[in-house]
């Protein structure tokens, strides 16, 4: 039988490809967020429409719209994951984007009706430019304060690597460069996992919330954890999220 840290450093070995927490399912607990991205997205995406993703990760949620893919483009920074889309998302007729700086460099100025993003980096300037006028601006993000206390439970000296990703500053770059804000909502829901293993995989993957995570250097902290889910069945954190949806007017 493997010991607890035999099987938390198999955890900190896991690779993920693309966007996908597959690897948690019945682990971990997400708190239902006020509003449906998916949804709205839905709302605003037409047939006909023009669309960019930015930062779709492996393309697992811009392929559940099924939309046109010659009326499709993404935006991707991580070379793994532009792999991926190269070989699994290109072929369809998606046209990609690679974007290592984040910034939408190569992508031409005023060709779409709707930029969408979840989770991706916000050069708001950038992404009011490549907007046909009218055209829509749909985003959810992950705020400043995202797993604060787990991160600093790890690290007594984290800061988080965004601090300036907040509503407010969003909202405001989004008024200077033109852009109307429609609608505007943030939430911080709780999120729970129920086993250290858990922790550790997350932990591993989202390195700028946990930035040089090592198994070994937090043995002491991973069985305190371990100790709380002992006796209450889950570690609790929380996720600071906000969503705006804009019009380039």
């Amino acid at each position: 039988m493997k010991t607890a840290e035999e099987t938390w450093l198999e955890e900190g070995n896991q690779a993920m490809q693309g966007w996908n927490f597959e690897h948690l399912d019945g682990r971990w607990k997400n708190e239902s967020l006020p509003w449906n991205y998916s949804k709205i997205v839905q709302r605003y995406l037409q047939a006909t429409d023009i669309w960019l993703d930015m930062d779709t990760g492996g393309g697992e949620l811009m392929t559940s719209f099924q939309h046109d893919s010659q009326r499709t483009y993404i935006t991707e920074g991580w070379d793994s994951n532009i792999e991926f889309l190269k070989q699994k998302v290109v072929p369809s007729g998606v046209t990609l984007y690679e974007d290592p700086t984040e910034n939408l460099n190569s992508v031409p100025d005023n060709k779409f009706d709707i930029v969408t993003n979840c989770h991706g980096a916000m050069p708001v300037p950038e992404i009011s430019r490549v907007l046909k006028e009218s055209g829509m601006f749909v985003t959810e993000q992950v705020g400043a304060t995202n797993n604060f206390f787990l991160s600093r439970f790890f690290r007594d000296d984290y800061q988080p690597a965004y601090p300036d990703n907040t509503l407010v500053n969003n909202v405001i770059a989004c008024q200077k460069v033109g852009l109307k804000v429609l609608k505007s909502d943030v939430s911080f829901s709780k999120m729970s996992f129920f086993d250290v293993g858990a922790v550790v995989y997350y932990a591993t993957v989202i390195p700028w919330e946990f930035p040089n995570f090592d198994v070994r250097d937090n043995l002491s902290k991973l069985y305190e954890l371990q100790n709380i889910i002992d006796q209450t069945g889950q570690i609790d954190t929380y996720e600071d999220r906000f969503l705006i949806v804009a019009s380039k007017q």
